[in-house]
């Protein structure tokens, strides 16, 4: 019997896989078995995962994109079907917001952030949902947040809007192709470290303490841990999941604001 974590013959698209998140799914995805087209707007580090992939005797296509410009996005999907002639798995990962003061934050920026992380996703989502409804089956997950659902403040307004329609598609895509073989979920990271996490942290030596004491496992996520999610559903393995935000917080969601986490060797 096959393995239900076995992706071997299976073709992904993971778009920010030069680095971080997309970067460590891409990985676990080729370890596993799967093909990818990798999409970036960092070409050295494309290559670099490109090269790990086809370190592990896996097929690895790299192409610069811009998901927030549809025609960018096109032109990889035709890109996917002349290389690869199906698609199996979308990760759609890229896409940053902008921060900013509600009552500063300029219109132009609130745009960029919806482009970004809503507009360009929902492009990748139709893409690839077209050729996976005709072929009757595939798997489509959407990097949210825990601002998908909770507010951050410090400025997140712009971000918070976009992931919480990040959460909605991912439920409204859900069900509308559900019957059609095709399963869509979200992953809701919370505070992962990345060059950009870092640099704000440097900024603001109170920043790693304020969001570690909302972590009741103690420690910040790292892009290696959305590894396992990622190939549980690509495989056959989440084949009834469908529609679910998935929260890879360390119990952060879980959490009461008022509560604090029991730290080793004591009482309280």
């Amino acid at each position: 019997m096959a393995s239900l974590f076995d992706l071997s013959g299976r073709v992904a698209l993971v778009s920010g896989s030069a680095s971080g998140l997309g970067k460590a799914m891409s990985l676990a995805l080729a370890e596993h078995g799967a093909d990818l087209l990798l999409a970036d707007l960092n070409e050295a580090g494309l290559q670099a995962t490109a090269d790990a992939i086809r370190g592990l005797g896996r097929k690895a296509v790299t192409v610069k994109c811009d998901v927030s410009c549809p025609d960018s996005i096109r032109k990889m999907f035709a890109l996917l079907d002349e290389q690869f002639g199906k698609i199996n798995f979308l990760g759609n990962v890229a896409g940053e917001g902008v921060l900013g003061k509600p009552e500063e934050i300029s219109l132009e920026d609130i745009e960029k952030s919806w482009r970004n992380l809503v507009f360009g996703r929902f492009c990748m989502c139709q893409e690839a949902g077209r050729r996976m409804i005709s072929a009757g089956q595939g798997s489509i997950v959407n990097i949210g947040s825990l601002a998908s659902l909770t507010a951050l403040g410090r400025g997140h307004i712009a971000y918070s809007m976009a992931m919480g329609a990040v959460a909605q598609m991912t439920r409204e895509l859900s069900t509308e192709w559900s019957a059609h073989g095709v399963r869509v979920n979200a992953i809701l990271p919370a505070q992962v470290l990345n060059p950009s996490l870092e640099k704000r942290i440097a900024e603001d030596p109170n920043l790693a303490q304020k969001f570690l004491s909302g972590i009741p496992t103690g420690r910040f996520g790292h892009p290696n841990d959305i590894q396992g999610l990622s190939v549980l559903l690509a495989s056959d393995a989440s084949s009834w999941i469908t529609g679910a935000l998935i929260p890879m917080d360390g119990g952060n969601l879980a959490m009461n604001g008022g509560g604090s986490r029991r730290y080793p060797n004591s009482a309280t």
